[in-house]
């Protein structure tokens, strides 16, 4: 068998697992919801429910430690860098399982103690991998990064377990930040619709919310 074959049929078992995790923890919904952004979207996806089951939570930390050694490399990055609130338990356990210092920013800056927006030591010049759960508009990746520059910081890399498709790839290609994806939220749909997990208009909805944003 081919790498490539290998390769598509690694990311196919992958896809299987996260779905198959999504539908145990009930993780996504429907209906209308306000994002961190502000942006209005007809479904959601609450990966806080994840360390509540710690077998998915296992498996999820697995594909993202994988993920980071194939697509980053563990060489090109000093510290991991969490988002809240979401993204600290995943980024927590990434940094111990590849023994990196942890971080994580505040989207909004303290205002008592050190009224600093990253929390943990950061030096001059530490290359800083900026994981979250997903990515919508890329605003909060946005955000973080700026922050982690602002004192000092380098954040050329950032990963996400999905990316929702609605322009965060773009938003942090503007600011030098390349975005690495597990999954993209399409073939996350269609495969939720192969295993009767969604229905053909939720299906309809989330491949909208896609179209919609690449309109924009």
């Amino acid at each position: 068998m081919s790498a490539k074959d290998l390769a598509s049929r690694k990311k196919e078992a992958i896809l299987l697992e996260i779905c198959q995790i999504l539908k145990k923890t009930n993780a996504i919904s429907f209906g209308t919801f306000k994002l961190s952004s502000g942006k209005i979207t007809p479904y959601y996806i609450d990966l806080r429910v994840v360390p509540s089951f710690p077998d998915a939570f296992t498996k999820i930390a697995e594909i993202l430690v994988d993920a980071i050694k194939n697509e980053v490399g563990i060489e090109n990055f000093d510290r991991v860098a969490g988002i809240p609130t979401a993204g600290l338990p995943l980024s927590a356990i990434v940094a111990y399982n590849l023994k990196k210092p942890f971080l994580y920013v505040r989207q909004k800056e303290r205002l008592s103690g050190r009224e600093r927006r990253v929390e943990g030591i950061l030096m001059p010049g530490d290359r800083v991998l900026l994981i979250d759960d997903l990515i919508t508009t890329g605003l909060s990746l946005e955000r973080s990064a700026l922050a982690i520059r602002a004192e000092g910081g380098v954040v050329s890399d950032a990963l996400v377990l999905l990316d929702r498709e609605e322009g965060g790839r773009d938003r942090l290609a503007k600011i030098n930040v390349n975005l690495h994806t597990v999954l993209g939220i399409r073939e996350v749909a269609e495969k939720l619709h192969e295993m009767d997990v969604i229905d053909d208009e939720q299906l309809k909805l989330i491949l909208n919310q896609t179209k919609t944003s690449k309109s924009k």
